[in-house]
């Protein structure tokens, strides 16, 4: 059975206009799902609907086998954990671990429990020894692993993070990839993203889809998506920069390539493979 379930789901803002259509979607537990798309696909209101921020104006929306709607919410938002694009958005605490602790708090957890689980999610995130600082004194990338700290707390089964590399620097990009692939990997957390950034999308991805007023349009793994070439043109987005460079020497003869490498190791195994031939 699937994780997540997006059975014809629909979306309609105040003005009747459908900002979603008919849209499924099926996730397995430990996945690595990328939604990609122009802005106005409807990426962040596909994300509210996942945790019952929205409610859908037709479909259903099944996490682990319950029913995204108000009888469920509470176990849903246990299960399903946000992580917004701009920090600030979500960090209003005075302290890291009252950040940390609120979530819990909320769940009534307390005393060792509380005290331990705070330091095992600042641990994962590497933020140990952050406990007393104050998340608005801190760099980008710190906001960001304090927020991911925020919600591995809760424990979720799922992690949906809105454009997760915005604003952070190349190192820090790195970094957060990095992290991200313990969280999928180690602690067995199925990851959804929406992001602008392409070229990560090999690194964070098994699976993307892609999103285009308001419609899936395409689907499959990230290999297979993003050799549809002249579709991901025609919805205004791009190949990762490895791919692109790769077509174009493959298009002045080069090189010839019947699959475009994705991220650089690729990109390097093919260039090898045609100097040995």
């Amino acid at each position: 059975m699937e994780l997540i379930d997006v059975d014809k789901v629909s979306y309609a803002y105040g003005d009747g206009s459908l900002a979603l259509k008919d849209v499924n979607m099926k996730i397995k537990s430990g996945e690595k799902v990328a939604i990609l798309g122009p802005n106005g696909a409807g990426k962040s209101t596909l994300f509210h609907l996942f945790n019952g921020i929205l409610k859908p104006k037709s479909g259903t929306i099944t996490i682990n086998g319950l029913q995204v709607c108000k009888k469920n919410l509470v176990e849903i938002r246990r299960m399903v954990g946000m992580v917004f694009q701009d920090s600030d958005d979500q960090l209003f605490n005075s302290t890291v671990r009252q950040e940390i602790a609120y979530g819990l708090l909320n769940m009534g957890m307390s005393g060792k429990e509380l005290e331990d689980t705070i330091a095992w999610s600042l641990k994962v995130v590497g933020m140990t020894g952050y406990d007393d600082k104050s998340p608005h004194n801190l760099s980008g990338g710190q906001k960001k692993r304090i927020a991911l700290a925020s919600v591995l707390a809760m424990k979720p089964k799922v992690m949906v993070l809105d454009e997760p590399t915005a604003a952070l620097d190349p190192r820090g990009v790195y970094k957060l990839i990095k992290l991200l692939d313990v969280i999928n990997k180690k602690l067995g957390i199925t990851l959804i993203f929406a992001t602008h950034d392409v070229d990560t999308v090999p690194l964070l991805a098994d699976t993307v889809y892609l999103l285009d007023k308001g419609k899936i349009v395409k689907g499959g793994t990230t290999q297979e998506v993003f050799n549809q070439k002249e579709f991901i043109r025609k919805i205004d987005l791009r190949l990762p920069r490895v791919a692109h460079l790769v077509e174009i020497l493959d298009r002045d003869g080069a090189i010839n390539v019947d699959t475009l490498p994705l991220t650089i190791s690729q990109a390097k195994n093919v260039l090898e493979s045609q100097n040995k031939n």
